[in-house]
């Protein structure tokens, strides 16, 4: 069976030594980069399974680079884990909106860093979607990845369009933060369920006119419903 390739680009070659070893035991096959070049080099040669990206490097930073795979065809569904030294809530966000699947604060623990990785590589196999939902005037067509309100475009980021695709094809139905975080972001242990509430915020700013669509049901959760006047 291959052993999934992890990248990871850390400046510090002792923490990446340190990490490379701890896969290597544990049934992966690591590759180091040491800056964002460098990381780019590997991917443009052979794209890995999964990143391990850290925050602070020289050159680009991890949520430049973040954001650049992001926007690239071939590297946008790529799992990307973001380790940082930075604890804080906003920090956390902005990695997570700049298309991280998760993140790690160092120090870490190497079985949080694998628990992490298995997780992330797990739900990385998400629910199918149907190609185009549409409710009221409200459209969204997963080939191309486009939102369209009153058949104008919409500007949504990679975890609200994620978001809204799920709570589209369950339309009307109330749908609590707990099952959003296994359905959205799949077997995401380690997100905190008020991350949830961040994302529907997101999202309902890049909805504009057709954000009270998306209901927030007091004690229950979230559900998006075409029975508003909008």
């Amino acid at each position: 069976m291959k052993k999934p390739r992890v990248l990871i680009v850390e400046d510090e070659s002792s923490i990446a030594e340190l990490i490379a070893v701890n896969l290597r035991h544990n049934g992966f096959e690591p590759i180091w980069a040491e800056d964002g070049a460098a990381a780019q080099r590997e991917i443009d040669a052979y794209l890995p399974d999964l990143v391990l990206l850290d925050w602070m490097l020289p050159g680009q930073s991890g949520l430049q680079l973040a954001r650049q795979w992001r926007k690239d065809p071939r590297t946008k569904s790529m799992p990307i884990l973001m380790l940082t030294a930075r604890g804080d809530e906003p920090d956390k966000v902005a990695g997570l909106d700049a298309g991280a699947d998760d993140y790690i604060t160092k120090p870490f623990s190497t079985q949080e860093m694998l628990a992490r990785i298995r997780a992330v590589l797990r739900r990385r196999a998400p629910e199918v979607v149907t190609e185009r939902v549409e409710i009221g005037e409200l459209a969204l067509d997963t080939a191309t990845h486009r939102v369209t309100w009153q058949g104008m475009p919409l500007k949504v980021g990679p975890t609200e369009f994620k978001l809204l695709g799920y709570l589209m094809q369950h339309a009307e139905r109330v749908h609590s933060r707990a099952q959003l975080l296994d359905k959205v972001w799949g077997d995401h242990v380690y997100i905190e369920e008020r991350t949830v509430d961040v994302h529907v915020k997101r999202l309902r700013e890049s909805l504009g006119p057709a954000a009270p669509m998306v209901e927030t049901v007091r004690g229950a959760g979230y559900r998006l419903t075409s029975q508003v006047t909008v």
